[in-house]
């Protein structure tokens, strides 16, 4: 993790700043790409540990700031407050994300290889992730991990040009049943490239190390590890086509 360099990438949407973080392997050849969308608490600090895990197996990672440099939440109530407006306006969360992928491949810090391009989610970022995808960025690959999968554009899926990979706690309680069905439907009506593995005994956050609400949000790590390692599975298949 050593070899891992972090940098703030700053940028302007509408007059507004943004800082995402650059997290990469200094030096190396060009490498893949990938958007990381944190949960609902934003640019963090365990979200930049993700981006730097990540990172470490070889790929540039921009973890990107969905709320603004001056909006950094401490408190579930600040954090609902600052992804609401998103989640309820597909339109403005496509535009930040665009943003944010826009940013990871034109930066210079890092060497990024614009043909393996891909993103990743956790929570609200997988509902980032997803979202992306359907408008039709040039992603190989779009993961969400224990992410809400409703969409206000089900026909949106017949953009996506990668592969989607979801990975759900069958016992979470924040993600409606009926989301699943309506997800596979979508994506099979747009006959994309996906699978949706449900983990039993899992609930809302599974990744999260500081999650500790039982019967609603609890890190397994089990799972996670289980789960890092379908996503590394499939970029390592996309990625070498």
């Amino acid at each position: 993790m050593s070899n891992v360099t972090v940098r703030s990438v700053v940028y302007q949407i509408d007059g507004v700043s943004y800082e995402s973080r650059l997290a990469f392997i200094d030096g190396a050849a060009a490498s893949p790409g990938l958007v990381m969308a944190p949960n609902w608490m934003g640019v963090s600090e365990g979200a930049e540990q993700i981006a730097k895990n990540v990172a470490a197996k070889g790929y540039v990672v921009l973890l990107a700031d969905l709320y603004g440099q001056s909006v950094r939440p401490e408190n579930g109530d600040e954090a609902a407050a600052a992804m609401m407006p998103l989640k309820n306006d597909r339109v403005l969360l496509n535009a930040r994300m665009k943003a944010a992928l826009d940013q990871l491949t034109a930066q210079k810090d890092a060497s990024v290889d614009t043909d393996k391009l891909a993103s990743f989610g956790f929570c609200f970022g997988g509902c980032c992730s997803l979202e992306l995808a359907r408008t039709g960025a040039p992603l190989k690959a779009a993961v969400s991990f224990h992410g809400t999968l409703d969409t206000p554009d089900p026909a949106a899926a017949n953009n996506i040009n990668g592969s989607v990979l979801v990975m759900h706690g069958a016992s979470d309680p924040l993600v409606p049943k009926e989301q699943l069905p309506a997800f596979e439907d979508e994506m099979n009506a747009a006959n994309v490239d996906w699978q949706l593995l449900s983990y039993g005994g899992a609930y809302h956050s599974f990744t999260d190390p500081e999650a500790n609400n039982p019967g609603n949000q609890m890190y397994n790590k089990k799972i996670s590890d289980r789960a890092f390692q379908s996503m590394y599975n499939l970029l390592d298949e996309v990625f070498a086509q």
